[in-house]
């Protein structure tokens, strides 16, 4: 890269940083005429990983899901035609705290690393009433209230947080499939996992001839999750296939 290339770096964020980046990255390109903001997601899980403590069992909870895992992704606005091919548009996006969540997901760095703490029960502080309220102040917009009427790319905290969304959400079973796919193949890249969807679903769409990048649908949604409990939303719209 040129040195007169902006760089903007951030540590230390955890799961949400995904759809975190990409929001920020919107705000950059829609703010600079002509932009294209190169987002960049690492992260190597070594850090955490420790021996077992018999009065910390839950430490044990998040090796055992995350995975070592980095994606890349080009924003703009204003696309030539010519030369770019959009794969999905960033319509809105935004960031919500959980209230009174603070502890839920502790990640402090020590002498032995970065030992995971999750509290029980964190599913139901991210789907509780914040959750759906966030999804209908992102959908209001576009007048959509149906929920297996759009594409899904879910943030793969783990099964349990994936099972509970398409339970509370009353889904259909293909909704998170790509979502599924992620987790069960890299785990949870921490900020990655939302770009490996991203990927997952428009290969799929392109793989089984729909005629649009979300799985035939014009509109879908990102959700990342993590320490704040915070949670990253962007209202997406799909782009055509030419096949």
């Amino acid at each position: 890269l040129e040195p007169s290339v902006e760089r903007f770096k951030l540590y230390y964020q955890g799961c949400h940083a995904g759809g975190m980046v990409l929001r920020l990255a919107k705000d950059i390109a829609e703010n600079n005429c002509g932009a294209r903001v190169l987002a960049v997601c690492a992260d190597s899980i070594a850090i955490a990983f420790r021996g077992p403590i018999e009065t910390q069992l839950d430490s044990l909870v998040g090796p055992a899901l995350f995975g070592d895992g980095a994606g890349a992704v080009i924003i703009g606005a204003d696309p030539d035609e010519s030369i770019e091919r959009p794969i999905f548009q960033l319509v809105w996006a935004s960031q919500t705290t959980v209230p009174n969540t603070e502890d839920a997901i502790l990640a402090p760095l020590r002498e032995v690393g970065m030992p995971v703490r999750l509290r029980k029960g964190i599913h139901e502080l991210l789907l509780s009433n914040t959750f759906e309220n966030i999804l209908d102040k992102a959908f209001c917009q576009v007048n959509i209230d149906d929920w297996n009427s759009i594409f899904w790319i879910v943030h793969p905290g783990g099964p349990r947080i994936l099972n509970e969304a398409e339970a509370k959400l009353e889904l259909m079973e293909d909704k998170l499939l790509s979502s599924r796919y992620v987790l069960s193949e890299f785990g949870n890249m921490i900020s990655a996992s939302v770009l490996f969807i991203l990927d997952e679903m428009r290969n799929r769409s392109l793989n089984q001839g729909k005629e649009t990048t979300g799985e035939g649908l014009d509109w879908g949604v990102l959700l990342a999750f993590g320490p704040g409990l915070t949670i990253e939303t962007i209202l997406l719209h799909s782009v055509p296939i030419n096949n």
